[in-house]
């Protein structure tokens, strides 16, 4: 595909930014997931275990039933956001997004187990606030990719990635030099390990992409990250001029899974 024809083909899911047909994307490409991923800003002290313990017994088991799933709940391993829970939570399409909390009020297991949760008082809430952003897949990496480790809860941190960009034209070009620009194919052959990507559609500090890798542990991801930076495919890529300056700022943020993340 020619880049300007990619670039028409991603403007459904830009918000229209370019001219392109809907009929001709859905022909064209995978089936891609939604994304939701919520960060939520937890209380301190043992009122954490409200939140998890309704994430745990409640949340997960009904997404599960609802056919959403895998759920990854990741706590952060360093940093000023420590009290930070973020939640990533796979859509298989916008109605299953649109439709989930209203199953969910239908579900009475979830309402029974979820009930600490929903009664909590305003002076002694289970959480401050939470944010949501929602993301549609790249069509490379269409769904989500679980991690070895997550079976049997093997040692691995996460490191979750946002591009800011400084137009919605920039943003394109750089979810381009992911798909057809080979970004992704180099990432797997250096064996650094993605679990998703994502085009910001709804969130803040738009326009942006967000992406997540995995790795055993600290050394593992600086190995991963050196292979990368020193490949010959990543060098030739960085170099195309059609490339440049398609990202502005960069946010990186390191997390460990719960006890009972599903990634």
């Amino acid at each position: 595909m020619k880049r300007r024809d990619f670039l028409k083909h991603s403007s459904l899911a830009g918000g229209a930014m370019l001219a392109g047909s809907p009929a001709a994307v859905l022909a064209q490409e995978p089936v891609r997931e939604f994304y939701e991923l919520r960060t939520y800003e937890m209380q301190t002290g043992n009122r954490k275990a409200v939140l998890h313990d309704y994430l745990e017994k409640a949340c997960l088991p009904a997404w599960n039933r609802l056919g959403i799933k895998p759920v990854g709940v990741f706590t952060v391993l360093s940093g000023a956001n420590a009290l930070s829970l973020y939640v990533l939570i796979p859509h298989p399409d916008l109605p299953s997004l649109a439709s989930a909390p209203g199953r969910l009020a239908g579900d009475v297991e979830f309402q029974k187990a979820a009930a600490p949760y929903l009664s909590a008082s305003i002076d002694n809430p289970a959480y401050v606030r939470f944010e949501t952003s929602l993301l549609l897949a790249f069509p490379l990496v269409p769904r989500v990719r679980v991690p070895a480790e997550t079976a049997g809860n093997k040692p691995r941190i996460f490191e979750l990635r946002t591009y800011e960009s400084h137009s919605e034209a920039a943003a394109l070009r750089k979810i381009e030099m992911f798909n057809q620009g080979g970004e992704i194919g180099i990432f797997d052959r250096v064996g650094l390990r993605s679990v998703f990507y994502g085009q910001t559609l709804v969130g803040q500090r738009q326009p942006n992409l967000v992406y997540m890798t995995v790795h055993t542990d600290m050394v593992a991801r600086e190995k991963a990250w050196e292979a990368f930076g020193n490949s010959p495919d990543w060098k030739t890529l960085r170099a195309d001029p059609a490339f440049a300056n398609t990202v502005s700022a960069t946010t990186v943020t390191f997390l460990r899974p719960t006890a009972y993340s599903q990634i």
